[in-house]
């Protein structure tokens, strides 16, 4: 026969387990959405050569908050990369644009009820699981793409490309823009394979 005290302890250790399992999926969930950098280059270029950069001026933007911090940031990365920042006779330049959309995310109530017995031989559980909508919201999502072009052919040599999602403005962008240009430029050089 099972005490009271010794039963509120299985029941204890058996909650911390399933709030372990959970944490665990969602962490496993959170780290599923994020979106990796892409690159694509010029699998014939030597950028090992490549020691100074110069940035072009970027087309009217309805955005221009949003064009200077990416403007800013890119430099930045580079100079911390060790690349030197010229006017004339760049090795290399740099370009980028950027793309907002809004994506729809239902945003809803859920709830689950299940019931069950386990034995030693065996078990039988069953459950159920109803959704409540309760309306739509929409994540702005905006992708930075940054091009490095050879001066002398105007070619582009390399490219990256990276999103975030974002519901506010102000130092949540300004960190959001510096996390995705530093993944972004991360890759810059490629690594030969």
């Amino acid at each position: 026969m099972t005490t009271p005290q010794r039963s509120g302890k299985f029941f204890t250790q058996k909650m911390a387990y399933y709030q372990s399992i959970t944490l665990i999926c969602s962490l496993l969930l959170l780290t599923s959405c994020t979106v990796k950098p892409k690159q694509d280059y010029d699998v014939n270029y030597d950028f090992s050569v490549l020691k100074t950069f110069s940035q072009l001026t970027v087309k009217q933007t309805d955005d221009p908050l949003t064009a200077d911090r990416i403007n800013a940031e890119i430099k930045q990365t580079l100079l911390n990369q060790g690349y030197v920042f010229t006017k004339d006779n760049a090795d290399f330049l740099v370009s980028y644009a950027f793309f907002t959309e809004d994506e729809e995310q239902d945003s809803g109530l859920s709830f689950g009820l299940g019931s069950g017995t386990w034995g030693a031989n065996g078990g039988l559980i069953v459950g159920t699981s109803m959704g409540i909508p309760l309306g739509s919201d929409t994540a702005k999502i905006q992708t930075i793409q940054i091009d490095i072009i050879d001066p002398a052919s105007k070619r582009l040599i390399w490219r990256g490309t990276s999103q975030y999602r974002y519901d506010q403005g102000g130092e949540y962008k300004v960190k959001s823009i510096q996390q995705t240009i530093i993944a972004i430029l991360g890759q810059f050089p490629p690594k030969k394979e």
